[in-house]
């Protein structure tokens, strides 16, 4: 029986990549996103590769959509194995003290709240039904402290906190849990970043070791390792995918 994951942020970068990659695993596909468009695109860029997709529209930051999104995929394929837990978003790039109180909300709302409240409705499935595993997106900035992302640093190192804490109450149980910790990775939202801030990007390119922004495809092969790899005793870690950006800092 093929195995069936939930991808939040689907619609679009790491989450589309994500989903495509385990779809040609012949991994069922549950896209969630706010943007029905993107998400639409997932599932059918997930069909071609053969498998069942389905969307399901969600505002993360709101644990009714979230219970919702993990009912609608028990619902349709009566368990879930694997879940990206990936939305998320950056902000303005103001440094903190120029930052409005409604964005320091909604990136906790959006980055840490969604991903708590994805994590407590989706093990709790995962436990009912022997065990599972998810990855958490972290960041960069959520292993190290970088100017102009205060907030969504804040939120990434929470996410840090979570996978490691979620892993030392319940593996006992049959749960896995790894953060990933890309570097700079050229997304949509990523390049929107960088288009409002173009110095950033040239900065972000001259200290990373490779010189180089990484790929969603490229974050996307770790991604589907670490959830649906035979090596079960990775559990808790996080795993940097940045070019050797953090390694010099």
């Amino acid at each position: 029986m093929s195995k069936v994951a939930i991808i939040t942020g689907a619609g679009s970068g790491l989450g589309q990549a994500a989903a495509v990659r385990l779809a040609n695993e012949g991994v069922n596909i549950v896209a969630v996103d706010i943007n029905e468009e993107g998400g639409n695109e997932t599932v059918d860029l997930a069909k071609k590769a053969g498998v069942d997709a389905l969307f399901i529209k969600a505002d993360v930051s709101k644990a009714d959509e979230v219970k919702n999104y993990v009912d609608k995929t028990v619902e349709a394929f009566g368990s879930i194995d694997y879940f990206f837990n990936n939305a998320g978003i950056s902000g303005s790039g103001e440094y903190y003290l120029n930052t409005k109180v409604e964005e320091i909300e909604k990136i906790v709302d959006i980055n840490l709240m969604g991903a708590l409240y994805g994590v407590r409705y989706v093990a709790d499935v995962m436990i009912k039904n022997g065990g599972g595993s998810i990855v958490n997106t972290a960041s960069s900035a959520g292993v190290i402290g970088q100017d102009s992302v205060v907030t969504y640093s804040a939120t990434k190192h929470g996410i840090i906190g979570l996978t490691k804490s979620i892993v030392a109450e319940y593996a006992k149980d049959g749960l896995r849990a790894n953060a990933i910790a890309p570097g700079p990775t050229e997304t949509p939202m990523v390049k929107d970043f960088y288009d409002a801030n173009p110095k950033m990007k040239e900065n972000a390119e001259a200290g990373i070791p490779q010189k180089r922004l990484g790929t969603p495809e490229e974050v996307a092969e770790l991604v589907t390792f670490l959830l649906t790899s035979k090596a079960q005793y990775i559990n808790g870690e996080v795993i940097r995918i940045d070019g050797g950006f953090t390694n010099t800092k």
